[in-house]
């Protein structure tokens, strides 16, 4: 029986957040060029991306682009952003045929010119989709995220918006990057690597995290449902005890 099969359709998580790792060293490992890995990990989106659609998954946050993967080498960098660009336009059917809304966090000002354009073109073009939102983190970083938060929470006190006494967790929430979303209930990262990398901190206070050893180019669907059927058979108690569920 596939692990798709044992799902229990009560129980799927609303939001799945991934960290794509390891395109880089899986692509040194067979002797080609850290890109070669890239552009191999764009099928890796799309088994997790039509994985999410087929069981019913609403939404997807994947993890392409950090704030600090500006210091890498120039020239992996610049292959990266043409990188989105073609795999943007040549997925757009893809999108259209799923019904994935895309959508973006992070300071995509940062991006090149071309790269914000078809990024707001699949944007305009996909809005109306409603069988999953799929969020790319492009250059983003969940530091700067709560910096931006807090600043502008900050502002409306000092305009007389906002009352110091109305701040909690919902209204800190919705001046994220990722307001009107739900919290991810699971985290995958590939590659063995077991961090969060400054991603989604305030997001995943109560997020199942899920590490695998393959390489993000290697990852399949029937990964994200073993993924999702561990999520299942584990215990969420947000604080409680057992006794308490």
């Amino acid at each position: 029986m596939s692990f798709k099969e044992k799902l229990k359709k009560d129980n799927l998580p609303q939001h799945i957040a991934i960290i794509m790792d390891g395109n880089g060293r899986w692509a040194k490992g067979i002797g080609k060029l850290r890109i070669f890995g890239h552009q191999n990990g764009v099928s890796a989106v799309r088994e997790a991306m039509e994985g999410c659609v087929e069981i019913g998954v609403k939404y997807l946050t994947l993890y392409a682009f950090s704030s600090e993967n500006w210091n890498r080498p120039k020239l992996e960098v610049r292959a990266l952003m043409e990188l989105l660009v073609n795999t943007l336009a040549k997925e757009t059917k893809t999108f259209m045929d799923n019904g994935v809304q895309l959508r973006t966090i992070g300071n995509i000002s940062d991006l090149p010119d071309k790269c914000q354009k078809t990024l707001t073109d699949t944007i305009e073009l996909t809005k109306t989709n409603s069988k999953c939102v799929l969020t790319l983190a492009l250059s983003y970083g969940s530091r700067a995220e709560l910096v931006d938060a807090t600043k502008a929470i900050a502002q409306k006190v000092a305009s007389g918006q906002l009352d110091i006494k109305e701040i909690d967790e919902t209204v800190f929430g919705n001046h994220l990057y990722t307001q009107g979303m739900p919290d991810p209930d699971l985290m995958i990262r590939t590659s063995g690597e077991q961090r969060i990398s400054n991603y989604l901190l305030f997001q995943m206070a109560y997020t199942e995290l899920c590490f695998l050893e393959k390489m993000w180019p290697e990852f399949k669907r029937e990964d994200l449902f073993e993924a999702i059927y561990n999520y299942q058979n584990r215990e969420r108690r947000f604080g409680k005890t057992s006794e308490q569920l």
